[in-house]
């Protein structure tokens, strides 16, 4: 016997009662970027793998290890996208939207992809919204995307849930000089660092401070500070980005081993962490990458953006049960005919309140039965209401409205009025 055939591990489908959740989010998250100015982008799934090898860095674990690629027909060297912000900066370059310091405010969203050991909130196939500013170096741009965002929490309820945790990684300048000064103190102590700390000692020395280790973390307590070589420009464009966020009533804590694992990272990095999923606490990430464009190959242009995870955020909204009740049910109505003339005039019916009503959910009974089994079918849908229409309604132009969700009565009106009754009912303009 063959083998059933099932998705690949950590690549997961999004069945039909759990798509509602996903499109609320997206619709919150693509309304919200309509009222700032945003505009999307669409991007391909695939890149040329040297533009990740380029952007994130040959040493860091994504490109090392995390990365599925694989040759084309062509033997062109390709990558499944593991994050947007180098395939976005790529789009602008080629494209021509970021020359002569023109401002781009740009969103996009889509599944990306790492070889990862799949668990919960953490998936090889896994979704995110991304949203990047080009040609803009202040503070106050940093502030408005972290600003956004937490109208987002606002809009969907997390605000309690998660924590800004806010850092400066200075220049590239400022980090050599600390870089050079934390492999001095910790290859003393070589030997007590874990497996990961030693590898990456030699190749990403910062990516130590975010060790998840305890016996690393102990050792790093007396380990030089990142603070203490930021440079002047840096330490500027830090305190105005607090004061922006200060005024706008948005609470932050400074988190000085906040380090982020892209490598075009500079100056202002940020995450929003809750303590609701476990160890999967990260929801939203992003900062300041100034010296991306010109490492892809165009003229310097200060940029900064941030990536969000679908997949913790909807584990987030149902870990809280801040799922909307009109999300519990896809459908309003059921509308159950029984025999052929009451079928063709329910479906006429049908149409003239989606014409009335276009945000009426009205799913109209297919494939005939009794009038138990439709109304067992109308039920099991989820409808509030069911609409009935046999012999004696067909003749009088009526139909029986009968609720579903709770013992008020069933009554009988006339087609005129089922609309204007329909929209009092469900408040609908």
């Amino acid at each position: 016997m063959s083998k059933n055939l099932q998705a690949i591990r950590g690549m997961n489908d999004i069945r039909p009662t759990e798509s509602p959740l996903w499109r609320y989010l997206e619709g919150q998250v693509s309304r919200l970027l309509d009222t700032y100015g945003y505009n999307q982008v669409r991007l391909p799934i695939v890149e040329f793998t040297e533009l990740f090898k380029r952007s994130i860095g040959e040493v860091t674990d994504i490109v090392e290890k995390e990365m599925y690629t694989f040759a084309d027909r062509n033997g062109d060297l390709l990558t499944l996208r593991p994050e947007g912000t180098a395939g976005c900066v790529r789009a602008m370059l080629e494209h021509g939207l970021i020359g002569g310091g023109q401002v781009q405010k740009v969103w996009y969203n889509g599944p990306m992809f790492r070889h990862e050991r799949p668990q919960k909130g953490r998936y090889r196939q896994f979704h995110q919204i991304g949203v990047e500013v080009f040609n803009l170096a202040g503070p106050d741009i940093d502030a408005e995307l972290i600003i956004l965002t937490w109208r987002l929490w606002g809009a969907l309820g997390l605000r309690d849930a998660v924590t800004l945790e806010l850092n400066t990684l200075g220049t590239s300048e400022a980090r050599a000089r600390y870089r050079d000064a934390l492999v001095a103190y910790l290859e003393v102590r070589r030997e007590q660092l874990d497996e990961d700390s030693q590898r990456r000692l030699t190749s990403n020395p910062l990516r130590i401070l975010d060790s998840k280790n305890p016996d690393t973390q102990a050792l790093l307590v007396d380990a030089p500070k990142l603070d203490e070589y930021l440079d002047d420009e840096s330490r500027e464009h830090f305190e105005g980005l607090k004061a922006r966020l200060t005024a706008a009533g948005v609470p932050f804590v400074i988190n000085t081993k906040l380090v982020r694992g892209l490598d075009y990272y500079g100056k202002t990095v940020f995450e929003w962490v809750t303590d609701k999923l476990g160890a999967q606490g990260t929801v939203c990430a992003g900062g300041r990458y100034d010296g991306l464009v010109e490492q892809l190959g165009g003229k310097p242009a200060p940029a900064v953006g941030f990536a969000m995870g679908v997949e913790r955020l909807v584990l987030l909204l149902e870990t809280l049960e801040l799922i909307p009740a009109e999300l519990q049910r896809n459908v309003d109505v059921y509308l159950a005919a029984f025999g052929e003339p009451a079928e063709l005039a329910g479906l006429a019916l049908a149409e003239r309140l989606r014409d009335t009503l276009p945000s009426l959910r009205l799913m109209v009974n297919a494939g005939g039965g009794s009038f138990k089994s439709q109304l067992k079918k109308a039920d099991k849908s989820g409808a509030e209401l069911a609409l009935i229409l046999g012999d004696d309604e067909l003749a009088n132009e009526q139909v029986a409205v009968k609720p579903l969700r709770d013992d008020s009565a069933q009554q009988t009106m006339s087609w005129n009025e089922l609309a204007a009754f329909l929209a009092a009912r469900f408040e609908l303009a």
